[in-house]
């Protein structure tokens, strides 16, 4: 026996839910209900849809709609607070999303309000030790915040990935399909639901870095900040996308009225080396790509944010970083270095703290801001690079 075709109604907008139930003879005011409960109260099933009359809810069960969100398959859980979620979807298929209470400080400098209250908490030494409800008190006596929840969630946007980095887990898997725009939203909302998040209280960030390349699933990618932002209500100023120089798209993503803060994955200075490490570079060249972000309209204060991971004895020295310097002149940007998170069938190793802090020292003395991204959750296999769907864990150095 086949099983039941079902429609899920994340990722629908309003205008989609307003036509859906005018097709059902219901009237158009309900759709407004109806994304509320999907969205913003985020309901897990049509019988939780109290606002609608339990006639509408059987005739939407009845006519195979669903609200289609993720089921949390497994957790696992880091040494440091961090959470890798594996969710699954209605045909099998799964993804990872990743929780990390404080973020890794990723935001620092971009010239959002989050990453300025980041960039103070470096400058100031601010940022305590001690389990995370200690951390929380002591980040809001010192900033003085309201209590809450604060943290960031790293989304996926397509199961596997297609661009081939050599120093990323992902790229072992290939790429197996896109993410539709509610499967996107659904793993927010699923991790949301499952740390019992309330958005007019708590502090969540999105990074858009999880698995996949967000620029080559476009569209599912866009409809998905657009109903987060209008549906869900988390501000774009809250979202941060990492391309790897999908370059048309860069150029649509500017023009966009509404869009999340951008990041380039950029992890080489010279077309030969970045060829070597991203072999995408073979079709959108680092000229073709640097070109393209100096037209990038940048909003006020808005800083560009430049991605590079450090592999050992590969991009790693200081001449690596005076090229980067070069590279990136007269952009309004800062720069987040992240040392490689190691993994199985990766043949690169982690660089000694030393060469990372030399290579900051370069960027930083010719004033480009300059972050040391925090592994979050690399015992785990949560960090940058390392989402494999690995269910077998093995001791990874801190």
């Amino acid at each position: 026996m086949s099983k039941p075709q079902h429609t899920e109604l994340l990722g629908l907008s309003l205008q989609q839910l307003t036509e859906m139930l005018e097709g059902l003879g219901q009237a158009s005011y309900r759709a407004r209900q109806l994304l509320d409960g999907l969205y913003r109260l985020r309901w897990p099933a049509l019988d939780r849809f109290t606002t609608l009359p339990s006639a509408l809810r059987q005739q939407l069960a009845e006519s195979g709609y669903v609200v289609g969100l993720p089921a949390v398959e497994k957790k696992f859980v880091s040494s440091d607070g961090t959470i890798r979620y594996l969710l699954s979807f209605s045909d099998g298929q799964s993804v990872e999303t990743v929780w990390m209470p404080e973020g890794d400080g990723g935001e620092a400098g971009d010239g959002s309000e989050d990453g300025d209250a980041e960039l103070r908490e470096l400058a100031f030494g601010n940022r305590p030790a001690g389990g995370s409800k200690a951390r929380l008190e002591s980040r809001n006596s010192k900033l003085g915040t309201v209590p809450g929840i604060r943290a960031t969630i790293c989304v996926s946007s397509q199961v596997g990935c297609a661009v081939e980095c050599a120093f990323c887990m992902t790229a072992l898997l290939g790429l197996k399909r896109n993410l539709s725009a509610g499967e996107i939203v659904g793993q927010i909302l699923a991790v949301l639901n499952d740390q019992h998040v309330e958005l007019e209280r708590d502090r969540v960030n999105l990074v858009f870095m999880g698995q996949g390349e967000p620029f080559l699933n476009y569209d599912n990618f866009m409809q998905a900040v657009r109903l987060l932002v209008e549906a869900v209500g988390i501000p774009e100023s809250r979202m941060t996308v990492s391309t790897s120089g999908i370059v048309p798209r860069i150029a649509d993503f500017g023009a966009e009225p509404v869009r999340p803060k951008l990041a380039v994955s950029l992890n080489a200075p010279s077309e030969a080396l970045r060829t070597e490490v991203m072999p995408i570079t073979r079709k959108w060249t680092i000229e073709k790509l640097m070109a393209t972000l100096r037209q990038f309209p940048l909003r006020n204060r808005e800083r560009l944010t430049f991605e590079y991971v450090l592999l050992g004895g590969v991009n790693d020295d200081v001449r690596h970083a005076r090229e980067v310097v070069e590279l990136t002149r007269g952009l309004r940007a800062k720069v987040n270095l992240i040392a490689l998170n190691p993994g199985p069938e990766i043949p690169f190793s982690t660089p000694a703290d030393e060469r990372v802090l030399a290579f900051q020292s370069v960027l930083m003395r010719a004033g480009i801001l300059t972050f040391v991204r925090r592994p979050r959750g690399r015992d785990i296999y949560a960090a940058c690079g390392q989402l494999k769907h690995t269910t077998e864990l093995v001791r990874l150095g801190a």
